[in-house]
């Protein structure tokens, strides 16, 4: 007889499991805060570039501000680095992670 403590009913050792051993392509586009961009140039190019709406734009130019960063953007890399480079082409200062 199995003891309260060790008995789980979901738990069959003779069963199979998948397991993940495909790894994600996710990759972040990163817009780091600096000292001499405005809101408004930050948030016009999150806009232009990434397509967010002014709403979404506003939301991560304050995150940008508060916390010294923000991902503004998730795809593979090969999707972000035309927007990386564009970014940066207006002097944001942007990765990919």
């Amino acid at each position: 007889m199995q003891t309260q403590a060790s008995y789980n009913p979901l738990y069959h050792p003779d069963e199979e499991m998948d397991v993940l051993t495909e790894e994600s392509n996710t990759q972040n586009l990163i817009v780091w805060n600096d000292d001499v961009n405005t809101f408004d140039w930050v948030i016009e190019t999150l806009m232009v570039v990434c397509g967010h709406q002014k709403e979404q734009a506003e939301q991560c130019a304050l995150i940008i501000h508060t916390k010294g960063k923000c991902s503004v953007k998730k795809g593979s890399y090969e999707e972000l680095k035309p927007q990386c480079d564009a970014i940066t082409e207006r002097l944001i200062n942007a990765t990919i992670e």
